[in-house]
């Protein structure tokens, strides 16, 4: 579990470093084009698939300076559950934001930035410290409500340009991921006959 901890830590930093290469990409030699290319375009079925694209993706500096410390902090304390619970939760909250943004953004709106999966992030530690009821979920939940705890009013429509649809089907993401998996990995730990703490796939 720890070799898995420490391999999804440094996922988390090289998705991060990744938006940063592509953002100095964009921004210097390709004046704003793969923005077009890469991000989310609402009601257009052809660019569905760049939901997995779109997160990675930045309108400029400024707005990856904004997302990149709250996606490493949020991103790190999921990434304490394990790799494979990691992966699992940020495809939840990939698909489910991005399906939300494609349905209920204006038509033909481009959408790009890491905040859903911030708000995934945060969603997925809160929710997840009330299930959980572990001593060290629930204090990660009482740390992250404490920093964060402000955000939730990002889900709410209040300024032009910033996708609040984004910010609430991700954070809905993050509920689904926190909800669905420790149910699931608790089923798989019964059936394989662990029925305790010491299961081999159960991240604590």
């Amino acid at each position: 579990m720890k070799q898995s901890r420490i391999t999804a830590i440094l996922t988390v930093a090289g998705m991060l470093a990744a938006m940063w290469v592509f953002e100095v990409l964009d921004s210097l030699l390709l004046r704003g084009t793969l923005d077009q290319r890469l991000g989310l375009r609402s009601w257009d079925f052809q660019g569905l698939w760049t939901m997995f694209t779109a997160p990675f993706m930045h309108g400029n500096l400024e707005h990856l300076i904004g997302n990149s410390l709250p996606f490493l902090v949020l991103g790190v304390l999921v990434a304490f559950s394990g790799l494979g619970r990691f992966l699992l939760t940020t495809l939840i909250i990939v698909v489910v934001s991005g399906v939300g943004v494609w349905l209920f953004s204006s038509p033909t709106s481009l959408t790009v930035g890491a905040s859903g999966l911030v708000f995934g992030y945060f969603g997925y530690t809160v929710l997840r410290g009330i299930i959980e009821r572990k001593t060290v979920d629930i204090v990660i939940m009482i740390c992250v409500v404490l920093f964060y705890g402000t955000m939730i009013w990002g889900v709410l429509p209040q300024y032009p340009g910033v996708s609040w649809q984004a910010h609430l089907f991700g954070f809905l993401g993050g509920l689904l991921a926190a909800y669905l998996l420790p149910k699931r990995e608790r089923s798989r730990q019964l059936n394989q006959g662990y029925g305790g703490a010491q299961g081999g796939y159960y991240a604590p």
